[in-house]
Order: C-alpha cells, then sequence, then structure tokens
C-alpha cells in the first residue's frame, strides 16, 4: 500500500487501484514508480492468479498530472519521475529483454492483467489499459490519447497497441485526432471485453471474471499462454508458434495440473488446481 496505488487482495484476486481521488487519480512520477512496485509485490504471490486495475472512483486516470506537464517544459524534455532503479516487475521472462519497457512488461507478467476502466481514462492511463490482457470499460468513462492536443507523439507504445487492438483506422483516429470516445461509443471496436452500465458494474465485471478464471484454469496454463500470446505479436511466423505449441503441451501433459484437469472432467467436477 502507497499514498498513490492501493492494491486489496480478494482471494486469488489482487485489485490494484490508482488512488489520488483529489485530482483524479492523474499520472505523476510517484505514482509510476508506486504501480510498478506493487505489481512486482504481488506478481509471484502463489494465492494470486489475476490482477485487477482501476481507479479510486470516480476516475480511472485522467492522464498525467497537469503539474507534471507544466515542469517537463521547464526542463524542455521528458523526465519519466521513475527512480534510479525502479521495481522491475515482469522480469524474468522469456523474451530476452523485448518487453522490458513501461507497460510493455505487462505482456511478460506471470499473471493475467484485466483492466476495470470505471471513469475517465486519458494519455498515459489509456496506454496502461492497451497493455492490459483484458479490459472492461463503464459505457459512460470518456477516452482519449490527449497527446496530440498537447503537441505530442504517440506515447507508450499506443502505436504498436492500438493498431492491433483496433486496426489501422481507428488507431489513426484515436492517435492523431486526439478526440474524446466514450465506451459505449468504441464497444464494437474490439477493444473492450466487457461494456457495463457504469463504474461500479465495471469494476465488479472485471473481478467476477478474475474469480472464474481462477476457479477453472490452471494456473501454469494460464502463464504459460500468456507466453505464447507475447511471443506471437513479437513474430510473424505460424509454423514456429505451431511447434511452440506442441513442445509446450508435451511439457504440460507430465504435470499434476494436467492429470487433474483429466481427472475432472472425467468426473464431471470442477477442477482443483
Amino acid at each position: 500500500m502507497s499514498d498513490t496505488v492501493r492494491c486489496d487482495i480478494d482471494g486469488p484476486v489482487a485489485t490494484v487501484s490508482l488512488h489520488r481521488p483529489h485530482r483524479h487519480n492523474a499520472w505523476t512520477g510517484r505514482m509510476h514508480a508506486d504501480f510498478r512496485s506493487t505489481m512486482a509485490n504481488v506478481e509471484h504471490r502463489d494465492e494470486l492468479r489475476a490482477v485487477v486495475v482501476t481507479g479510486t472512483p470516480p476516475a480511472f486516470c485522467v492522464g498525467a498530472d497537469s503539474d507534471a506537464l507544466a515542469r517537463h517544459v521547464d526542463k524542455g524534455g521528458y523526465d519519466t519521475g521513475l527512480p534510479a532503479e525502479p521495481a522491475q516487475p515482469g522480469a524474468g521472462n522469456v523474451f530476452g529483454g523485448r518487453l522490458d519497457a513501461d507497460f510493455a512488461w505487462q505482456l511478460g507478467y506471470r499473471l493475467p492483467i484485466i483492466a476495470a476502466v470505471n471513469g475517465a481514462c486519458a494519455g498515459v492511463a489509456l496506454a496502461l489499459v492497451t497493455f492490459c490482457d483484458l479490459r472492461f470499460v463503464s459505457a459512460t468513462a470518456k477516452l482519449t490519447t490527449a497527446a496530440p492536443k498537447l503537441g505530442l507523439p504517440a506515447e507508450y507504445g499506443m502505436s504498436w497497441t492500438l493498431p492491433r487492438l483496433v486496426g489501422p483506422t481507428r488507431a489513426n483516429d484515436l492517435l492523431l485526432s486526439g478526440r474524446i470516445v466514450t465506451g459505449a461509443e468504441t464497444a464494437d471496436w474490439g477493444l473492450w471485453n466487457g461494456v457495463e452500465a457504469d463504474g461500479e458494474q465495471t469494476l465488479a465485471a472485471a473481478q467476477a471474471y478474475a474469480h472464474r478464471l481462477a476457479a477453472s484454469t490452471g494456473p501454469n496454463a494460464v502463464t504459460v499462454t500468456k507466453q505464447q500470446l507475447a511471443a506471437d505479436l513479437l513474430r510473424h511466423d505460424p509454423a514456429a508458434s505451431v511447434r511452440d505449441s506442441v513442445r509446450l503441451l508435451d511439457a504440460a501433459m507430465g504435470t499434476a495440473e494436467y492429470a487433474e484437469g483429466v481427472a475432472a472432467l472425467s468426473e464431471k467436477r470442477p477442477p482443483n488446481f
């Protein structure tokens, strides 16, 4: 727990909340460092199976704090605000440094990360959301890349994530215009796993999904599948994907997790992973 990020544990699910409600959870260097530290601290807790990321109501995160933006003007350059040696969530992944950058590390993170966009989400916050594995949004949440209206280019890899999530035409729209859209307006864009009526229901839907995942899937299977998905985002080689899957299937079939999954199927009962 920190001043800017909170973490609540409910059985196998951690809910990490961006927490500067007096500033609508505006992003600062301190929040950036605390978010990385919190995520690193929960990543390897054996009892956890998923992480939900949200914001303290009524916003998710309105992007970079305006005071911090003003300081960039004074400095004449960009400053992440991170300490010299920030926490390294997702460290030790199998991608040889290719995911060792802000928010890209989420693709190599051991646990599924589920965004619950319960309110306004802009700039750096939207970048964070696009690197999550699954995303739920409030129909009324206002969303924007923000950068072009500040005279800035696409930030934190959104020129990589958005075309893959919504296609180049819609990515161009969001990144070039910086216009505000809503969860409802983007419901059929392929960006969301669920669009809910309001922020409270958005968080509940994300948490319910996380608990279902924990109850019904093998933890090693989920981690390995996350690695497969990331690997195939980083390469264009379907044959290598097939060969890797065969190798990974062979390894998985020698595990107790697989034996329990087969036993549960045969006995017509929920698995006990």
